[in-house]
């Protein structure tokens, strides 16, 4: 090159590097809004990212899926050798290349929660896991996404599935690591909104905070899930997985939300509010303890049942399937209040089972004959040891929930035993009756409350002092006098009960 070229050649690559650098400007604008608009990533800078994260987004560019691409393939052989710990830390970085592609989020959460949680013998390992797949969803995918359905559809599945089912032999580890951390926050299991909405204490504004920043649950949606599908038990996982479920309805309720999506989330949430209906109470045995076992919750019978009548709105393809989920809750749901002496209630929505699926229920069958029918469709009605067997079991839960104060219930568990012993003894031929029949039903009792008092088989001392405080027998005597073996004590506002012969 001449030295005449020489002086010019410089300048003029500075000057073509301008130009095409304007160029590309002027390009990548366009590509960038096409991106937006086809939903390819997201452009506009994050707020409030910690450092690396928003150095990861900006200055890498377009880099950053290759990264993230290699980085998955990584994940996968990693799990396919078991070597969990690195496999999280290489998830967590494709979170920071990739903050807005929700099934980074999904799957690395699921990982935790599902796959890595049972790898662990021990149910405090395992919860750990559990949790972190939890907090990752809530406390980080949802900060990035605040729109994206999928992720409020997985956390409320953790909550619904995970934790309020049975599958995992740590579910009730699971169930009572999440009281502990929710009775500080609902000390009597429902919210006191005058405290939540407007704390005046110090106490109520450290819960507020508590609430809001660690659990990320805000007071105002609490009171709109309460208000339109409670009473709810706020320290048990399923009525969390309501909650998630409903705050990702509302919160992505745009024109760009999907129907499938919506679906799923109104899925989870009707779901949840059946598993609600079946075990959404908590009774204490003991008082004075914190130990618990489940009970229905006959307060949201109601709710669930539109919940049902919503999803076959939404869901006109599974119509036949919902429909038959709603006739089998409506059939329980009588069943549990007539167990649980409410007459009028278990009336009203036998009415509405026979009259929404006519065919469900036999011709004439009355709603003392149902639920007796419920409880005997395993009785042979001859069978005089299966018979004592179920009468004896129905007795005992009879003196169990009078013990721990489940009033309602120890009246239906003793006049459905009532009930039974008369139906054997009625249907039972007089020739077999010396051969096969039944003790009188005041002998039977006195039998198991003899079990029940006594002092080396018996149950735990302090239950024992709970029954027997509630029969009126003294703390210091082991006889049972036979007064409180004739019939079980209703509460005073108990419905009057009426043997059926």
């Amino acid at each position: 090159m001449t030295p005449h070229l020489t002086r010019f050649y410089k300048p003029a690559l500075l000057v073509l590097s301008i130009v095409l650098l304007c160029f590309v400007s002027l390009i990548q604008n366009r590509l960038n809004e096409e991106r937006d608009t086809m939903g390819l990533t997201r452009v506009e800078p994050l707020e409030n990212a910690p450092p690396m994260l928003a150095f990861t987004t900006v200055a890498l560019g377009g880099f950053r899926g290759l990264i993230a691409n290699a980085l998955w393939v990584r994940v996968n052989d990693l799990q396919e050798q078991d070597k969990y710990f690195e496999m999280v830390q290489l998830a967590d970085w494709i979170t920071k290349l990739q903050p807005h592609f929700s099934t980074v989020w999904i799957h690395l959460a699921w990982n935790m929660s599902y796959n890595i949680s049972v790898k662990f013998s021990d149910h405090k390992d395992r919860w750990e896991w559990v949790k972190r797949g939890i907090e990752l969803l809530r406390d980080e995918g949802l900060r990035y996404n605040p729109g994206e359905p999928l992720l409020y559809r997985e956390l409320a599945w953790h909550f619904q599935h995970k934790m309020g089912q049975n599958l995992d032999d740590a579910h009730n580890y699971y169930k009572e690591a999440w009281f502990r951390e929710m009775d500080p926050l609902f000390p009597n299991g429902h919210p006191d909104f005058d405290e939540l909405l407007n704390p005046k204490t110090e106490e109520g504004k450290q819960r507020v905070a508590l609430l809001r920043d660690k659990f990320k649950m805000d007071p105002l949606w609490i009171k709109e899930v309460e208000d339109r599908y409670g009473p709810l038990e706020w320290r048990l996982p399923e009525t969390h997985a309501i909650y998630w479920g409903y705050v990702g309805l509302e919160k992505t309720l745009t024109e760009k939300l999907k129907e499938k999506e919506m679906i799923s989330l109104r899925r989870v949430i009707f779901q949840s509010m059946q598993l609600a209906f079946h075990r959404g109470r908590l009774v204490f045995p003991r008082k004075n303890s914190k130990e618990f076992i489940y009970a229905p919750n006959l307060d949201v019978v109601g709710r669930t049942d539109r919940a049902y009548e919503e999803m076959m709105e939404f869901e006109p393809n599974m119509l036949q399937n919902i429909q038959t989920a709603h006739r089998n809750f409506l059939k329980t749901a009588v069943y549990f209040l007539y167990s649980y002496n409410r007459l009028a209630l278990a009336n009203q929505w036998y009415t509405k089972l026979r009259t929404t699926y006519p065919t469900a229920l036999p011709e004439g069958q009355t709603l003392d004959e149902f639920a007796l029918a419920k409880v005997t469709e395993d009785v042979g009605e001859t069978s005089h040891d299966r018979v004592k067997a179920i009468l004896e079991g129905l007795l005992t839960s009879a003196f169990m929930n009078l013990a721990i104060g489940e009033d309602d219930l120890a009246v239906s568990y003793d006049r459905f035993a009532k009930r039974i012993w008369q139906r054997f003894e009625t249907e039972l031929p007089v020739v077999s009756k010396e051969r096969v029949g039944l003790p009188p039903i005041g002998d039977l009792k006195k039998v198991v409350l003899d079990q029940l008092l006594d002092p080396d088989v018996g149950l735990e001392q302090q239950v024992q002092d709970q029954l027997r405080t509630a029969l009126g027998l003294p703390a210091a005597t082991n006889a049972v006098p036979a007064s409180a073996t004739n019939s079980v004590t209703a509460p005073p506002n108990s419905a009057p009960v009426s043997a059926r012969p």
